[in-house]
C-alpha cells in the first residue's frame, strides 16, 4: 500500500531518516517485479497525446484537454473520461516519456559504470521536456498538489526504477532503495532547475545533473552520511519549488 506524506513531513525528521521515510512511500513499486501496462486506453491515448500538442500554446490546461479532444475528433464532453482534467495530461506526459526511455537503452555502454548511463537516460528524459519547459512550471504546480501527490510520487517512483534497471541496476538490496530515493531527488531538482536554464542546448543543466550525481557517488560508502545527503537534496527541492510559489 502506498503510504502518502508531503514532502513537509520528511523534512521534520532527521536528516538520515529522511531517504528510509522516502523508502516507505515508494517500496511497492519497481521494475523488476512487475512491468505495468501502458495505463490508457485508446481513446484516452490519442486526445492526451494531442492534447499535449497543445500545451506549449495553451499549458497545461483544459483549454488544451479540449483542443486535443478536437483534434482526435471526439466531442468536447469526451474531456470527461479525465476526471482530474488538467492532471491527466501531465501524467500522460510522465508516463509516455517514462516508457520511452526503453529504446535508449540499447545506445549503452556496458562497460561504463552504471552512473554514468544513469545520467545518460536522465538527460535523454530532461530533454523530453524542451517543447514544454516553459509550462513545466505549471505541471509542478499541479504535481504538488494534495489531491495529486500520490501519483506524483509514484511516478517519481518509476521512473527511478526505470533509470536504474536501464542503466543496469539488477541487484535489490536495501542500499538499491536508498539509491533510488536519492535518484529521484536528483531528477526532480535538476528538473526544476531546467525551468530557468536558460544556457544553449540546456548544458547548464546536464552540468547540475552530472554535479549532483558525482555529489551522491562521492558520499554512497557512508549510510549516514548519505541519508543526510538524500534530505539536504529533498530539502532544497522543497525550497526550489517554494520559491516559484508551489507549497509542498
Amino acid at each position: 500500500m502506498l503510504v502518502t506524506r508531503p514532502l513537509h513531513v520528511f523534512l521534520r525528521h532527521p536528516a538520515n531518516l529522511r531517504s528510509s521515510l522516502v523508502w516507505q512511500c515508494i517500496r511497492d513499486y519497481h521494475s523488476y517485479e512487475h512491468e505495468a501496462p501502458f495505463p490508457f486506453a485508446p481513446t484516452e491515448d490519442a486526445i492526451l497525446s494531442a492534447a499535449l500538442s497543445h500545451v506549449p500554446t495553451h499549458g497545461f490546461s483544459i483549454n488544451a484537454l479540449t483542443q486535443g479532444a478536437r483534434d482526435a475528433g471526439y466531442l468536447d464532453i469526451s474531456t470527461n473520461l479525465f476526471p482530474t482534467g488538467a492532471f491527466s495530461i501531465v501524467r500522460y506526459h510522465l508516463v509516455s516519456q517514462r516508457l520511452a526511455l526503453a529504446k535508449h537503452a540499447s545506445s549503452l555502454q556496458p562497460q561504463v559504470d552504471i552512473t554514468a548511463n544513469i545520467a545518460t537516460l536522465a538527460l535523454h528524459r530532461l530533454h523530453a521536456n524542451k517543447p514544454i519547459i516553459h509550462r513545466w512550471q505549471e505541471a509542478l504546480a499541479l504535481l504538488s498538489t494534495a489531491r495529486h501527490l500520490a501519483t506524483s510520487i509514484r511516478e517519481l517512483a518509476l521512473l527511478s526504477d526505470e533509470l536504474l534497471f536501464l542503466a543496469g541496476s539488477t541487484t535489490v538490496t536495501s542500499s538499491w532503495y536508498t539509491n533510488r530515493a536519492a535518484l529521484a531527488a536528483v531528477y526532480a531538482s535538476a528538473e526544476l532547475f531546467m525551468t530557468q536554464d536558460t544556457s544553449k542546448g540546456f548544458v547548464e543543466t546536464e552540468e547540475f545533473l552530472t554535479r549532483r550525481l558525482e555529489e551522491g557517488e562521492k558520499v554512497r560508502g557512508g549510510l549516514d552520511m548519505f541519508g543526510k545527503w538524500v534530505g539536504m537534496q529533498a530539502g532544497g527541492l522543497v525550497d526550489g519549488l517554494r520559491s516559484k510559489g508551489i507549497w509542498v
